[in-house]
């Protein structure tokens, strides 16, 4: 199933053939077969599936934010200067992007339990490794952890993609929102326990910045024991069997269908595919480019660490706590009006954030709708993502979105600090804003193919 962009559909949804009854089976690459689950039983792995993935989202957003929150402080520690304190953080999104691909092509031939419990896995191993080169006070060391410590975020991205397997298209925005939205719990909860953290190690002879980095470590290794254990049967697998069952045996699609180089034949086949990575890609690096830099500017303004904490925390809730509505609308409205959206919020939190000036009210308000409109276009960018691309080779694309999503938002993260250096901070929210004009035009060009299309079928 492949959407082309002037499909005469309904709300841009996808409609599927709903799963038929019966105990045939469908094979799946390097994994055993999965067999196929009745409506009733269909339904329970549903809520099953979504349940795990919540819990496992709580903790892997409690394990990124709280050792994150001290990361910059241990660079500066470790590396003697605050030039090199934002390093840190960006070995981890770079380990985030770089990752990306290798999680997605074991899940398109493993399942997504085996990817999964290996990113977590990842992730606590380069928690324990920034453990290490923070008692040996070793720089490079550092950098290879945090790069490995960003698996961890790439696991929590690729989960909102595992609740899609199995949900029905006209609620795949909900499933996905859900998960996203479980991120709040623990990324509210994370920078406010990285001090106790940080405590707790004061008797090991490990530095208290990386104290929080032990913590990540145990409750990455909690994440994978959990999926490991719990994420059973495997939604992708169980997904493909469907589709081979509904196609009469011949829908599970081979393992060269899975791949990076048909992930981006189907992109490039699929103008509704390339319109989600564009929206995905260009969200996520228009809100990171001007996240990064509003502490800064806050601070230069006369804000102390306390109103730029609350200005942060607001912008955190913007991303994550309204996700659910940003499902619902995008699976009631469809999701090109929801990527309308989340580009006018993310345009007018520039304009807001861009012209502040000293004035922290409107500044708050500018991050808080940049956390918005940043969840309107994931959520609506990836369930049209999966609604665009046939099954088989999903979670190749999901992956190749996710690199790229990382990737851009790690240059723009990069380039942030030069252009508010060289031009100010107004400039660089301009600049930003200046990236979401190819996501409206692709959108409206989108829209209007598919009411030309729509004026040419016959009534009725």
């Amino acid at each position: 199933m492949r959407d082309s962009a002037d499909a005469p559909d309904s709300g841009e949804i996808s409609h599927e053939a709903p799963p038929g009854n019966g105990a045939a089976s469908g094979a799946a690459s390097g994994a055993a077969s999965s067999s196929v689950p009745g409506p009733g039983e269909l339904d329970a792995l549903r809520r099953r599936t979504q349940a795990v993935l919540i819990a496992s989202q709580i903790l892997g957003g409690l394990g990124v934010s709280t050792a994150v929150a001290l990361a910059a402080v241990l660079a500066k520690d470790i590396g003697g200067s605050e030039a090199v304190a934002g390093l840190a953080s960006t070995s981890s999104v770079i380990g985030t992007a770089l990752l990306s691909l290798p999680f997605a092509s074991l899940m398109a031939a493993r399942g997504r339990r085996v990817g999964l419990t290996l990113a977590y896995v990842v992730a606590a191993v380069g928690g324990a490794v920034v453990v290490v080169a923070a008692a040996l006070a070793n720089f490079p060391l550092l950098l290879i952890g945090m790069a490995a410590f960003g698996a961890g975020n790439s696991a929590n991205l690729q989960a909102r993609f595992a609740a899609a397997d199995l949900a029905e298209p006209a609620r795949r925005g909900r499933a996905i929102s859900t998960v996203v939205w479980a991120t709040t719990i623990g990324a509210v909860l994370g920078p406010n326990i990285a001090a106790p953290a940080g405590r707790s190690t004061s008797g090991l002879g490990i530095p208290a910045a990386a104290g929080p980095f032990v913590w990540g470590t145990g409750v990455f290794l909690v994440s994978a024991v959990l999926v490991h254990l719990l994420l059973r049967p495997d939604p992708l697998l169980t997904a493909r069997a469907l589709a081979e069952a509904e196609a009469g045996g011949e829908g599970g699609g081979g393992a060269g269908e899975r791949s990076l180089k048909a992930a981006l034949a189907t992109v490039r086949d699929s103008a509704r595919a390339r319109l989600a990575l564009v929206t995905i890609a260009g969200s996520h690096t228009v809100m990171v480019s001007v996240m990064v830099m509003t502490p800064v500017d806050l601070g230069g303004h006369g804000a102390d660490i306390a109103l730029i904490g609350l200005v942060i925390s607001g912008h955190v809730a913007g991303m994550y706590a309204f996700s659910p509505v940003m499902g619902w609308l995008a699976d009631r409205l469809g999701r090109l009006s929801v990527i309308l959206l989340g580009v006018a919020l993310l345009a007018v939190a520039t304009a807001l954030a861009g012209t502040a000036n000293g004035h922290h009210a409107q500044s708050a308000a500018g991050l808080f709708l940049l956390g918005l409109g940043w969840s309107a276009g994931l959520v609506a960018g990836s369930a049209l993502l999966t609604d665009s691309v046939p099954q088989p080779a999903r979670a190749a694309v999901q992956g190749l979105s996710d690199l790229i999503m990382n990737a851009a938002a790690g240059v723009g993260g990069a380039l942030s600090g030069l252009v508010v250096s060289g031009a100010g901070y107004g400039w660089l929210n301009a600049g930003a804003a200046a990236l979401l004009v190819p996501v409206a035009a692709l959108t409206l060009l989108s829209l209007t193919r598919r009411n030309r299309a729509r004026s040419h079928e016959p009534n009725v």
